[in-house]
């Protein structure tokens, strides 16, 4: 394994075994992520993000497999993994945060109670000394009078309190990834903004890599080290922020940024997306997004498009620009001549 990095994910395929056959859910995801840094991984609702989360974490529904691929943690295959294993990497070495934070906390449960349950499974802290650690990790996360927060139910919060909480529970066995599954989803704006922010604070505090999940492209614009675009269970395009937003490549993600808004004031209407997401159970031989693209071609039907670097130095899995490649590449030859 390479040094420099300490998760890499090779080739990886998911799929869901159901009544109504096989749902490919992932599709042959490779990325890799070094320490420290901050991966985004963006696509909208069944575009295979989460499951791809879940698949790293062996979080798994009972009717799901990974059927092909490496997950590997420091060199370490994690779908290898015996039970016991998969219990010391969660948590210790990698945990997640899940998307709504009321229904990942119990009900009936204390919040002190879950916090310290969660730091005695996965340290060597006694009950005194995880009930310390508890107070402290709320505390770090910005939770007013954590002795007091800890003896009150789920319910007893608001939601930005309650994925705080999450946060705290996520960090308390500082681990090496931490995995954000559209961690701002069910609150406000303004609570979104506190909570990417805590997250970046964190992470440049304990130095810690991140996964961030998520369908919106505005939430990852200026945190992410580098952004992956999911459609279909397949990487459509992978590279810089910079690289996503200034010089997309792939139709989806400039579908995508269409879509989002603009800051400047303007009065420029938003496209949407044409069509409805992909039936992963009847998956299309070509290119996943070809029925919804203005621009798909007769190969992007029959053939899946390789992924390809770009001049500036992304990659793209896209047709398009497979053929632009290659008509720069002979205009340079013809102009050599």
């Amino acid at each position: 394994m390479s040094e420099e990095y300490i998760l890499q994910v090779k080739d990886l395929h998911t799929s869901f075994f159901t009544d109504s056959g096989e749902v490919k859910a992932v599709n042959g995801v490779t990325f890799n992520l070094a320490p420290g840094k901050i991966l985004g991984i963006v696509g909208e609702s069944g575009s295979g993000k989460s499951v791809t989360a879940y698949s790293i974490m062996g979080i798994l529904a009972d009717t799901g497999r990974i059927t092909q691929g490496e997950v590997l943690y420091k060199g370490q295959d994690v779908t290898k993994f015996t039970k016991k294993q998969m219990r010391g990497f969660r948590g210790k070495c990698c945990s997640i945060i899940f998307q709504d934070p009321m229904t990942s906390l119990n009900p009936v449960f204390t919040i002190g109670n879950q916090l310290i349950e969660a730091i005695c499974l996965h340290t060597d802290k006694d009950k005194k000394q995880a009930k310390e650690r508890a107070v402290e990790m709320l505390e770090l996360v910005g939770v007013n009078e954590p002795e007091k927060r800890i003896k009150q139910y789920p319910h007893e919060l608001s939601g930005g309190m309650r994925q705080r909480v999450m946060i705290a529970m996520a960090l308390a066995s500082e681990p090496d990834i931490l995995i954000a599954d559209e961690p701002t989803t069910a609150l406000d704006v303004t609570i979104q903004a506190q909570i990417l922010e805590l997250m970046q604070e964190l992470q440049k505090k304990l130095g810690m890599a991140i996964i961030m999940v998520t369908h919106d492209l505005g939430v990852i614009a200026d945190m992410c080290d580098e952004i992956i675009v999911m459609y279909g269970g397949r990487v459509c395009e992978r590279g810089t922020a910079e690289d996503i937003f200034y010089r997309p490549s792939h139709e989806y993600t400039k579908g995508l940024l269409r879509s989002i808004p603009k800051a400047d004031g303007s009065k420029e209407r938003l496209v949407p997306i044409a069509g409805t997401p992909i039936n992963l159970l009847n998956m299309p031989k070509g290119c996943a997004f070809c029925a919804r693209c203005d621009e798909a071609m007769k190969i992007c039907l029959e053939e899946i498009p390789p992924q390809v670097q770009v001049p500036d130095g992304h990659f793209a899995s896209c047709w398009l620009t497979y053929k632009k490649m290659l008509e720069t590449q002979k205009a340079g030859g013809a102009a050599n001549e």
